[in-house]
């Protein structure tokens, strides 16, 4: 299964050079499914592997000048404080063993699972029904709103080692007029920082497989480099929505494992 991992986690960065997110969501199931990782500990390594991809992305955006830098810190210091509410009270307010009716016991990775499923078709959607032009450039930005959405992206990288750029990148748009080239090169940014936040916060508590995570993290780097050369021949909305539909599959297989087992 290493090898169909691998190949898997080159697409992960392929889909996030392509079209500036999604692709992270796929590195949970990667460590956990392809790599046999426990969900706790994907959790945490998926931060590291999701940190250093969109870091790469944020080198190659960031020597075009699309990444608006004092923008992302002004998103991201809000978000901190989500990524700290969800791996430091959200997951150890979490008992090991939620409920157990008959044959059903949820526990507390598989609570961690339902959500990231529940995440993963919520992602999908959003991407199957989303429009090439997300902001018509009438919007006035409140920074109560940018504020609420940064805590909400930290909240969801904490808890699930997503990185949240589904969020992140109508925020940018549609409340800071941001043309949608320069938001996709912040938002990997945003998901940088909050993603190696979340990891050095907790990385201490769980026993992680270093080879697999260098390994993944690399291929990753690679498959957005690919992304980033592919990105001009392909139509990204037809993309976006045929992705919608991979993760919208994969969400609801997860749902189903998680009920079935």
């Amino acid at each position: 299964m290493d090898f169909f991992g691998y190949i898997a986690a080159i697409l992960m960065g392929v889909s996030l050079g392509l079209i500036g997110g999604g692709g992270s969501i796929l590195t949970l199931p990667i460590l956990i499914y392809l790599f046999h990782q426990d969900p706790l500990v994907a959790t945490t390594g998926s931060l590291f592997v999701v940190g250093v991809t969109a870091f790469a992305g944020v080198i190659s955006y960031g020597r075009k000048g699309l990444v608006e830098f004092k923008t992302g810190l002004a998103f991201v210091i809000p978000s901190f404080a989500g990524v700290v509410l969800a791996r430091k009270v959200l997951l150890p307010s979490i008992p090991e063993s939620v409920i157990e009716i008959g044959s059903l016991h949820l526990t507390k990775s598989l609570i961690v699972l339902l959500s990231f499923a529940i995440l993963m078709v919520i992602v999908s959607i959003i991407m199957i029904r989303s429009k090439t032009k997300i902001s018509d450039g009438h919007h006035r930005h409140s920074f109560f709103q940018i504020g609420l959405r940064g805590v909400m992206v930290g909240i969801v990288t904490g808890f699930v080692g997503a990185g949240g750029g589904f969020l992140i990148i109508p925020a940018l748009v549609v409340l800071l007029n941001l043309p949608m080239r320069n938001a996709i090169g912040t938002s990997l940014g945003i998901i940088t920082l909050n993603s190696l936040f979340g990891f050095a916060i907790s990385a201490e508590k769980y026993l992680l497989n270093w080879q697999v995570l260098f390994l993944v993290s690399a291929l990753g780097v690679l498959g957005l480099l690919i992304g980033q050369k592919l990105s001009p021949i392909i139509n990204e909305k037809k993309l976006k929505i045929g992705f919608g539909y991979f993760v919208l599959t994969i969400g609801v297989i997860i749902f189903l494992k998680v009920f079935i087992n």
